[in-house]
């Protein structure tokens, strides 16, 4: 856990217990909930910002991660929001500042991202690649979505994405 985690968890345990001891104690159920809405907020509003993604609303999505990044995020929270709006631009068609995003988030050596991210981040990476005509990039971000976390949902993404970009590679090369 980050250093950020244990203090916010800290001082709303602190907060609780001074509560107790001043006659008003807090349910320890809406302990609990605060709690998480508290740490995992930045999460929950990435989570929110993919809805808005998936539904089509664009600039909402890119205004939730926004507002998510400013409400001082650990450095492996903010690094999917920062993944999420990478999505979000190439979903818009904006595959220039997707592959910006994403290979800024991915090439930052600061925190280790979890393998679902770092999958999901490679796969998104390899399709901003191929729609920028960066193809040896393509391929290679596609190979790291796939040893990332082989069987996801992003490995196979990627490898369906990879045989479609070697094929293509093949047809376009002269024989010989």
């Amino acid at each position: 856990p980050s250093v950020r985690f244990l203090l916010e968890g800290g001082i709303l345990t602190a907060a609780a217990i001074a509560l107790s001891l001043l006659g008003a104690p807090l349910h320890p159920i809406l302990f609990l909930v605060i709690l998480y809405l508290v740490t995992m907020r930045v999460r929950l509003l990435v989570d929110l910002s993919n809805v808005l993604t998936a539904r089509g609303r664009f600039a909402a999505a890119l205004a939730v991660q926004r507002f998510a990044v400013h409400l001082g995020p650990d450095p492996a929270s903010r690094q999917i929001a920062e993944i999420a709006r990478g999505v979000t631009q190439l979903r818009m068609g904006d595959p220039p500042s997707a592959y910006f995003t994403l290979r800024g988030v991915l090439l930052e050596e600061r925190v280790r991202l979890a393998v679902r991210e770092r999958a999901a981040g490679y796969y998104n990476l390899g399709v901003a690649c191929e729609r920028t005509s960066r193809r040896e990039e393509a391929e290679r971000s596609f190979r790291q979505a796939m040893e990332a976390l082989p069987g996801s949902i992003y490995a196979l993404g990627a490898e369906k994405a990879l045989s479609r970009l070697l094929e293509s590679t093949r047809r376009s090369s002269p024989p010989g």
